[in-house]
């Protein structure tokens, strides 16, 4: 998360030690809560219960796969589904924001399904696909494809005129215009949608292990919960956040590199 509008942000080891404060407070209550008995252990284990059993699940299979398995195999699906929203959100976007006609033709259907959330997809997906992994990777996409053609049409429609004027004297095509004129205008605003994308595809992606799938962390979780294995599905839960954290925090550091070289190119 950034300093709000006004605010210079935080120096690097004022903020790092903020971040320790709230992680340790976070730990330390659920390690009081947790040894005062107030919850059963089975319900709220400790903290080092949950990486006593992070251990095991990296060791010992459980539902036929590692934790290690387990992942992998859902960053698959993901990688899937979002790679395939990132390629037909984003020319579609461009194109949308350049043909005024392909526009008109498209949004109605677009704004109808764009609000229909991605785990609403499931029972389709559970029909047309079963538990393989057409069923996850139809829901990741939509999931991801929203964020991913909103921010490239709204890059295509607020490139600078003059670059157009410029793209349009020299006689250029309508596919120059957009692979040449309004692709790099738009690249900032892309990866600022493919970072929206890429959150929205990993959450989607867990409902859908939920139910549709018979590997994965999602699957893992449903399966700890049958066995009423709270530390389980905690072990899935950190999973799905630490991956989900690294997702974000590369994308974030390619769209704050994109943006440095458009500072210097601009001097």
């Amino acid at each position: 998360m950034s300093a709000r509008s006004g605010q210079a942000p935080l120096p690097r080891f004022e903020a790092t030690g903020l971040w320790l404060a709230g992680l340790g407070g976070f730990f330390g209550l659920w390690t009081l809560v947790a040894l005062s008995g107030a919850v059963s252990a089975q319900f709220l284990p400790s903290p080092w219960a949950v990486v006593e059993r992070f251990g095991e699940l990296a060791r010992t299979p459980f539902v036929g796969h590692t934790i290690q398995e387990h992942l992998v195999s859902s960053i698959g699906r993901y990688l899937a589904g979002f790679g395939l929203a990132a390629m037909i959100g984003v020319p579609l976007g461009l194109m949308m924001g350049w043909f005024r006609g392909l526009d008109d033709a498209v949004t109605p259907l677009f704004e109808a399904i764009r609000f229909v959330a991605p785990i609403a997809w499931v029972p389709f997906a559970a029909l047309w696909f079963g538990t393989g992994i057409g069923g996850p990777v139809l829901i990741i996409f939509m999931g991801a494809f929203p964020p991913a053609l909103i921010n490239a049409y709204r890059g295509a429609k607020f490139v600078e005129p003059r670059l157009i004027e410029a793209g349009r004297m020299l006689g250029a095509s309508d596919l120059r215009m957009i692979t040449q004129v309004l692709l790099p205008a738009s690249v900032p605003s892309i990866v600022a949608g493919l970072r929206i994308s890429a959150g929205l595809g990993w959450q989607s992606l867990v409902g859908a292990e939920l139910i549709v799938a018979s590997s994965g962390i999602g699957y893992l979780m449903v399966k700890g919960q049958s066995a009423i294995s709270t530390a389980t599905v905690m072990c899935g839960m950190i999973a799905i956040g630490v991956v989900g954290y690294a997702i974000d925090a590369l994308l974030r550091a390619v769209e704050a590199h994109i943006h440095r070289r458009r500072g210097r190119n601009a001097r």
